[in-house]
């Protein structure tokens, strides 16, 4: 079950407890959805600024693991009222939503994941629900040509041919119907609102009104969307609150009726596909799943981060494809809209390995067996394809061992379309590698098994 095998901070909902959608168009959408294998994902909003996590440190309760960063300040009403007031110094004044979709393009990504708000409740998009975003007169960004960034991402994504999934956080700490004043809880307490829906419902009905019309407004005036990505899995009926969610999702599908919807840890009709969290399972799971990861060590950008190398991502790729699911790989703009530099040359390595091997992974599904040691298969129809994953240091020499079980009448490596030698044994394939390769240190080798 998949809830023994994720490790990570949210972990994800039970395989085993998986609702299969009813709608046959949305079940033709998740074909779709597991032909892509890779997002690009995007953390940006006003914690960019000063470099720490997003929106957690806001909360007390989440305080321990979340405020490590935060060195400049003890009080905690302090640091929220600094935190908070960042919006008035948001200034992303190169950014240039066009050249990140030319990168995500050439690198293979797939469809894209921006969070148009996070639990802050700051707003990257023109919401007529808040003035605490990035077109009000308060945030200098306001008078920049890309101020409502949403949609010039979006735009400047779907131009290129990608899927847009939008990203959105189910509770609002800003929002004063869900950290409410004078209530059981101070603001900030915890993450949860601060009194409890069923005794304030004039207050929680006000907050389902305020989060089903900026949902709307995002199905309604950014285009074509096809995956609504909602984060926060405490904002849930059977922890007291029940925003009715299925209300909203029947609505936005009137406008867009190929919409998935990814409910994260929630289960049920809504989550039609499950998200572990910096974590990869250790075995497959056989629902449609997506990880999201890191291309460094956080989800928000960090002064002085450590990217994964290209070696990394292209591994973490082939263990998330090869055991059936989808990578949605974070890499998170710097304070003035541009991409790190470090974390692009990575992305660029692994979209040149995909130009040579992709056949092996876009629009595969999990073959049987899936994995055998350092070597991982995938499968396209009746066609296979094994994927041997070179450790960092490690050199090939004259021979490498598919161990395959099955019939194998032809092997060509992909990239060089080189058709190889082999010698069948009782472990399986045993190949030649050709000579231009013998000695070098390839991220990985692809290979396309024919019976």
């Amino acid at each position: 079950m998949a809830d023994a095998i994720i490790q990570g901070m949210h972990g994800c909902s039970r395989e085993d407890e998986y609702t299969v959608p009813a709608d046959p168009l949305i079940r033709e959408r998740l074909e779709w959805f597991q032909d892509q294998k890779l997002a690009l994902m995007m953390h940006f909003g006003i914690y960019t600024l000063p470099g720490i996590c997003e929106s957690w440190p806001l909360s007390d309760e989440d305080a321990v693991w979340s405020r490590g960063g935060i060195d400049w300040e003890q009080d905690p009403a302090v640091f929220r009222k600094q935190y908070v007031d960042l919006n008035k110094s948001f200034n992303p004044i190169r950014v240039r939503p066009e050249v990140w979709a030319d990168i995500a393009a050439r690198d293979g990504f797939k469809y894209l994941i921006f969070t148009t708000k996070h639990h802050d409740g700051f707003c990257l998009f023109d919401t007529a629900y808040t003035d605490y975003k990035t077109t009000a007169p308060d945030c200098p960004f306001h008078t920049h040509r890309h101020a409502n960034l949403v949609r010039d991402v979006f735009d400047a994504f779907r131009q290129r041919g990608l899927g847009i999934a939008a990203y959105f956080s189910k509770p609002d700490w800003h929002c004063p119907w869900y950290w409410a004043e004078g209530m059981d809880k101070p603001v900030g307490a915890w993450r949860n609102p601060t009194y409890t829906p069923k005794d304030h419902p004039e207050l929680w009905e006000k907050f389902i009104s305020f989060t089903h019309g900026q949902i709307m407004e995002l199905m309604r005036d950014y285009g074509r969307i096809d995956i609504l990505w909602l984060d926060g899995g405490q904002v849930r009926p059977d922890n007291g609150q029940d925003i009715r969610l299925s209300e909203v999702v029947a609505e936005a599908r009137k406008l867009q009726p190929w919409l998935l919807t990814a409910d994260r840890t929630v289960g049920g009709e809504n989550e039609n596909y499950i998200t572990p969290e910096q974590s990869v399972p250790s075995g497959p799971i056989r629902v449609p799943w997506e990880s999201c990861v890191t291309a460094g060590t956080a989800f928000s950008y960090r002064y002085n981060e450590r990217y994964k190398t290209p070696r990394q991502l292209v591994h973490l790729l082939i263990d998330v494809v090869c055991r059936g699911g989808n990578l949605a790989l974070n890499i998170a703009p710097q304070p003035d809209g541009t991409l790190p530099a470090p974390a692009v040359a990575a992305a660029d390595a692994l979209g040149a390995w995909l130009r040579d091997n992709g056949e092996a992974i876009y629009a595969t599904r999990m073959a049987e067996p899936n994995e055998k040691g350092t070597v991982a298969f995938t499968r396209k129809g009746e066609t296979h394809y094994a994927l041997c994953r070179i450790p960092e240091g490690e050199v090939l020499g004259k021979e490498i061992l598919i161990p395959w079980p099955g019939p194998v009448s032809r092997l060509t490596l992909l990239g060089l379309e080189a058709p190889m030698h082999f010698t069948r044994t009782a472990e399986g394939a045993l190949v030649q590698i050709p000579e231009i390769l013998r000695g070098t240190s390839p991220l990985a080798l692809a290979m396309r098994i024919e019976k």
